[in-house]
């Protein structure tokens, strides 16, 4: 299996008071901090080696996870500046400045996101697509997020979170897959959203796409974490 890179910078502002004096990969989820949840679903599906971006309170993930052992990954961290405090780089710069730390090929996906999907199948599409980049989609016609996708015999046709339009009725399900060189036009040291990567795929003919009917779970929001709670409780 390919390695994976989670993106854990972000500061967490609609999470706050909750999030001041703690990153959101450590909330505690029914009795655990979420990133043991994460790490361990990762390690179910077949994952062996993750990188994790970081940043603002990036030092207590690195204290609780370590080198990923117990959880029977091998986890690296990769900061967003070199004091880790300051400056961020945004979800695809962050990813551009853990590079060398990933092989040619990988999964990245939220520090937020639990996403109980067959990733092995989502790897294969990726292979088989002989593309430099996949996105994972889920017909959530508006259910738990806005949708931003108009997706049509298994080709994503459009992809906007701003300008949405009443065809996209699919998300982002918040797993993608890609080759290295799909960073390659993403400046060093620099603010970059991720979406912006897909965005230049998608009008380069290189973005494929894989269905998930599995919804994802998310802990960006309150509502969010209740739901993750009820499931896993489950």
């Amino acid at each position: 299996m390919i390695s994976a890179v989670i993106l854990a910078g972000g500061l967490a502002t609609r999470l706050r008071p909750l999030t001041e004096t703690i990153p959101k990969s450590l909330i505690i989820i029914n009795d655990e901090p979420f990133i043991d949840h994460q790490l361990r679903l990762l390690q179910q599906q077949g994952l062996r080696k993750i990188v994790l971006c970081v940043g603002r309170l990036g030092e207590l993930i690195e204290q609780h996870v370590g080198n990923g052992a117990r959880y029977g990954l091998q986890v690296q961290y990769s900061w967003d500046d070199e004091s880790a405090q300051t400056r961020l780089l945004g979800t695809a710069g962050a990813v551009k400045k853990a590079l060398p730390l990933l092989g040619d090929q990988f999964f990245v996906l939220y520090g937020d996101s639990y996403l109980n999907c067959d990733y092995a199948a989502v790897a294969a599409a990726f292979h088989a697509s002989q593309q430099t980049g996949l996105m994972t989609v889920f017909h959530n016609n508006g259910q738990w997020d806005s949708s931003n996708i108009a997706f049509q015999a298994g080709k994503i046709i459009a992809y906007d979170k701003i300008n949405r339009t009443p065809s996209m009725q699919y998300i982002d399900y918040g797993l993608g897959v890609f080759a290295s060189a799909a960073f390659d036009s993403v400046p060093a040291h620099t603010f970059y959203d991720l979406a912006m990567v897909y965005q230049t795929l998608l009008q380069q003919r290189q973005l494929a796409a894989y269905e998930v009917t599995q919804r994802f779970y998310e802990i960006g929001s309150f509502t969010g974490i209740q739901e993750l709670e009820y499931y896993l409780a489950q």
